[in-house]
């Protein structure tokens, strides 16, 4: 996906977010609108000058639902991306390509979600018989947690990692949330203790490794970096973007190849890079996919901020806290803040540049936002703009 007719060609000049909380009374579709047109108001657009539209496969508000509700102009771009959580960043992406290559002017990418309320999608076992599912579900790999948890106990095998180094992570996020007024933990601190005692969901991941069931949907706005300059709000530039999908990874956790501990961040990182100005030591403040704790250290070893099994060491000493090595997650993230596929850590990074996150890190100017490591994922590298 990254391309060097992306870089800086393209900005977030507008986002919008509804309420989170583990259930709301309003339908999806209808969730979606109001995040959509309150970033179209943020960026100062009216619905009638969209023109692309990204989103993910597992959306359940189409296009023409959300274009007769909202009022959109005529479409000349719209497209899905598979894999849940790893799809996030590559809406924006995607959008950032059409902007870029000139096949749209204005672009907005949304997720809106009932998982606080709704159904757990792997109960649906029919759902599951004509996925790689059908391998593992017979023998108790029924959820995303237990399959994570297998990575999760070759991790802290091979490398010593502990789950201080987890409850690291969980605690960063919590406290950024402590601090946010939006999150569903809002002023829900979390302590060691509690995080030791707490009950297993799938061991070695207790209850505070796991993201938050939410309701709630999230919405942006991308346009050509000079329209960008007229907009209501500060830009934010979107620097490179890539998608990772390696040879030997191929689903939610692929155990049967050479390294399951090199994931899709790996190759996503590489690709991402290549296409910057910058490195992982240019970077001021990150977003990293937090569905489960675990993820952040196979994540950091991936983008190249620590080397190869010391994702677990780079947590100590407060370096995912504000002041830290690497502020993480500054507005609670999915575990903390709410889980809606990623897509609040866009947003997230976006108010982190412009200067208006409720955890601001003093000067930053470029973010890292990732997407689901685990599976075909994605990433956004963005930079303050002018």
């Amino acid at each position: 996906m990254a391309a060097a007719g992306i870089k800086d060609a393209t900005a977030v000049v507008g986002i919008g977010q509804t309420a989170f909380a583990r259930h709301l009374p309003e339908d999806e579709r209808t969730l979606a609108c109001r995040a959509v047109l309150a970033a179209l108001d943020d960026a100062g657009i009216a619905p009638g000058e969209v023109d692309a539209l990204a989103s993910y496969t597992m959306e359940e508000t189409d296009e023409v639902e959300l274009a007769k509700a909202v009022g959109f102009g005529d479409l000349t771009w719209f497209g899905r991306i598979g894999y849940g959580g790893g799809g996030s960043c590559a809406t924006v992406a995607q959008l950032a390509a059409a902007i870029a290559s000139g096949q749209a002017s204005v672009g907005v990418a949304w997720r809106s979600r009932k998982r606080g309320s709704g159904a757990r999608p792997w109960t649906d076992t029919v759902r599951q018989l004509p996925t790689p599912a059908q391998w593992t579900r017979p023998f108790g790999l029924l959820r995303p947690v237990d399959e994570i948890a297998m990575l999760t106990r070759r991790y802290l095998h091979e490398y010593g990692a502990t789950r201080d180094h987890l409850f690291n992570v969980a605690l960063a996020c919590r406290n950024r949330a402590n601090q946010n007024p939006d999150a569903m933990m809002y002023d829900r601190p979390l302590t060691r203790e509690m995080y030791m005692t707490s009950r297993w969901i799938s061991e070695p991941l207790c209850l505070f490794d796991n993201c938050l069931e939410t309701d709630g949907a999230l919405a942006c706005v991308v346009v050509g970096a000079e329209r960008a300059r007229d907009c209501r709000r500060r830009p934010v530039l979107i620097h490179a973007a890539a998608q990772g999908l390696p040879a030997q990874h191929h689903g939610m956790v692929n155990y049967w190849n050479d390294d399951p501990l090199t994931g899709p961040a790996w190759a996503a990182a590489r690709h991402l890079w290549k296409h910057a100005d910058l490195t992982p030591e240019d970077v001021d403040v990150a977003q990293i996919y937090d569905a489960f704790t675990a993820l952040v250290p196979l994540s950091l070893e991936g983008y190249g901020f620590c080397g190869r099994g010391e994702g677990g060491a780079f947590t100590e000493q407060g370096a995912l806290e504000t002041g830290g090595r690497l502020p993480l997650n500054t507005g609670g993230g999915g575990l903390s803040e709410a889980y809606v596929h990623g897509f609040n850590l866009i947003t997230e990074g976006v108010k982190q540049l412009r200067g208006t996150s409720t955890a601001q890190v003093p000067g930053a100017t470029t973010c890292l936002v990732t997407a689901g490591e685990g599976v075909p994922t994605s990433a956004l590298l963005l930079r303050a703009g002018d």
